[in-house]
Parts: structure tokens; C-alpha cells; sequence
């Protein structure tokens, strides 16, 4: 384990580029510095370094995932953490929600969390009472990261979407004021129009005064 960490680190530091980081940095808003290497450059690096050191199981994975997130002193090392759990001994895997969960809530900030949707989502399909069950919990969480990653965590499921639970887990963040939320309720619904428009217009129209202008925009962006 402490090898492949040690390999993602060593890669993302020689990719550095000082000059790019500063403008990395200000665009996130982070507080952690950047060593200014690009996303798709992170996923190569990071694949790399897994295909050269795998991991032996899944708590080795994990432990690599938590070491990296946890000791990150940039935020590419949580970007490799994050894609570490895109492997394919990770998909799937009910026993990482508590690790999915941890990296929202210290993530703190939309690109964490939106990574992580896709995880969620492949829960979805292997353990639906288990994540349904989390994410309704999530949903009514004093956490708005938390609640974003519930009401998004269905997005790319097409067909496969719950609509019980999509709307079991929009409606209590329907009076939020905060962007990320309302923007991720937009999202999700605009996402399933294009499987179900007249689900998600009839269910903007049920809920007109309760849903927020953003919300309502980005639900109906494509539906005519």
C-alpha cells in the first residue's frame, strides 16, 4: 500500500507545473495548495501507479485511499484518492460508503463531491436498499455536501432512475438557499428529462411555489 502512495505522490510532484498552480487554486477557491497538474493527467498518473502497484484487496485499497485523502498537502493527492476508488475492485462495493461518506463531508466542495456521485450511483445498481437507504439519511443531513451528494448521486443512471427516491431526497432541500443545492436539484432533474419529460414537468408544476427559479431553469432547460 505504502509503495503505491508513495508512487502516486512521486508522479503528480513530477508533473508539476508552479506556473499553472496559483490559477488551479483560485478557480476551486481551495485553501490546499495545487501542484498545478491537470485532472486528466491526475487519472493517468493515478492508473499508472495502480497498474504498477496493486493493490491486494480491498482494505489495502482503502488504506491507500484514506492515507492519500487524509494526509493530502495538495488537492491532487484527493483527486488520486478519489480516482483509486474508481478501480475496479472498488466498483460497487457496499463495504467504501462509510469511505464515500468521510471523503464528502472533509472534501467539502463540489468537485469532491461530484467524483464521488459517480461511486454512489454504482451503488445504486448493486446494493438499492443499502445506498437508498443512505441516501435518504444524507438527504436530511445538516451536511449541505451531504444532502448535494444525495440528490445528484443518480445522475448517468438513464432509465435506471428512482423516481420515488429522487423526489424522497429533493424535497427536503427544496427551501435551501444555497447555490450547490439548488443547482444539484436542476441538475438531477434536467438529467432525468431526457429519459422522462413529463415526469419532471409535472413535477416542477406540482411543486411551483416550493422549488427555486435556478431549480426550475435548469429542470426545464431541455423540455419544451
Amino acid at each position: 500500500m505504502q509503495t503505491l502512495v508513495s508512487s502516486i505522490r512521486e508522479a503528480l510532484r513530477g508533473a508539476a507545473d508552479a506556473e499553472r498552480a496559483p490559477a488551479m487554486q483560485a478557480y476551486m477557491k481551495s485553501t490546499m495548495p495545487y501542484l498545478g497538474v491537470r485532472m486528466p493527467d491526475v487519472r493517468r498518473l493515478t492508473k499508472a501507479a495502480a497498474k504498477a502497484h496493486p493493490p491486494g484487496d480491498l482494505n489495502e485499497l482503502e488504506h491507500a485511499v484514506r492515507t492519500l485523502w487524509d494526509d493530502a498537502a495538495f488537492r491532487e493527492e484527493r483527486y488520486a484518492a478519489s480516482g483509486l476508488t474508481a478501480l475496479r475492485l472498488a466498483a460497487g462495493r457496499l463495504e467504501l460508503l462509510p469511505l464515500h461518506e468521510h471523503m464528502a463531508v472533509t472534501g467539502a466542495w463540489w468537485d469532491h463531491v461530484d467524483e464521488i456521485a459517480h461511486r454512489i450511483a454504482d451503488l445504486h445498481d448493486d446494493h438499492s436498499a443499502e445506498t437508498a437507504a443512505a441516501v435518504r439519511r444524507w438527504s436530511r443531513s445538516d451536511d449541505r455536501w451531504l444532502r448535494r451528494l444525495s440528490i445528484i448521486s443518480q445522475l448517468g443512471r438513464g432509465d435506471r432512475v428512482d423516481t420515488l427516491l429522487l423526489t424522497e431526497v429533493i424535497e427536503p432541500s427544496m427551501a435551501d438557499t444555497e447555490f450547490f443545492i439548488r443547482k444539484a436539484i436542476g441538475w438531477a432533474l434536467r438529467e432525468h428529462a431526457r429519459v422522462d419529460p413529463t415526469w419532471v414537468r409535472d413535477f416542477v408544476a406540482a411543486r411551483e411555489d416550493d422549488l427555486s427559479g435556478l431549480s426550475k431553469r435548469e429542470a426545464l432547460k431541455h423540455v419544451g
